[in-house]
């Protein structure tokens, strides 16, 4: 596979960008456990996956950091805010989709 090319990264960087806004700004109504158990992943995977990128960098940012910087705002705001509690159907789901999709 060949190396991206400086606009392709752009591009890429802007697609991130806006998936990011969606949502951060446009859907704050939906859940990261209903995002989770739909998709395999969810606001805090996407923070992960930037802490991730960053120590292949040589990079230490810290899981909350991390968070902040995607979310914009500490995870305390956030569930303040935004965060509903989970009932039962949704906890059992996402224990299944986090053992399926979340590399520890």
């Amino acid at each position: 596979m060949t190396a991206p090319t400086q606009t392709e990264i752009e591009l890429q960087a802007a697609a991130f960008r806006r998936l990011q806004k969606h949502l951060m700004e446009d859907r704050t109504d939906v859940q990261n456990i209903d995002m989770m158990n739909l998709t395999g992943f969810c606001r805090n995977c996407l923070s992960r996956w930037y802490q991730e990128a960053a120590a292949e960098r040589g990079i230490e940012i810290g899981k909350m950091e991390a968070r902040e910087l995607f979310y914009g705002m500490s995870m305390d705001d956030w569930k303040a805010n935004y965060q509903t509690d989970a009932n039962d159907a949704q906890k059992d789901a996402f224990k299944t989709s986090f053992a399926q999709n979340v590399k520890e």
